[in-house]
């Protein structure tokens, strides 16, 4: 199980860099020298969340499944309230375009999740092994 996610990760995050670096370019058409720091910011907060994310979840899942799930949504509540944190913090910031920020983690967001389901499916394999015929 842990080889397919290794793969599923990899060509998650391949595909999320893709996009982040289209979200940089079309913010910085827009935007400027502020929203192309800002989409960069915004992309960087949610590469290193997910990076958080999946090295907790890769070592609990050595533990157990329960641990896994544990950590899993442990992590995904305290990325929420970070981010919440983020977004108040700099909502008023002249350094960058917090839109183009807000938006940009929010494409990322969609495109890793989003991927992680497609390539999950695509690998069609099995959470349970079979115990043995009859």
């Amino acid at each position: 199980m842990l080889a397919s996610y290794a793969l599923i990760i990899r060509r998650s995050a391949a595909v999320t860099a893709a996009a982040a670096a289209v979200m940089v370019l079309i913010s910085a058409l827009t935007g400027g020298g502020k929203g192309a720091l800002g989409a960069l910011l915004g992309t960087a907060l949610v590469a290193i969340f997910f990076a958080i994310s999946v090295v907790a979840v890769a070592r609990a899942a050595k533990i157990s499944p329960q641990a896994m799930m544990i950590t899993a949504l442990s992590t995904y509540l305290i990325k929420i309230l970070l981010l919440l944190f983020f977004v108040v913090r700099f909502a008023n910031t002249t350094a960058f375009s917090a839109r183009l920020f807000g938006l940009s983690a929010l494409v990322a967001i969609l495109v890793w999740s989003g991927s992680q389901v497609v390539w999950s499916l695509r690998l069609k394999t099995p959470y349970v092994e079979p115990y043995g015929e009859g």
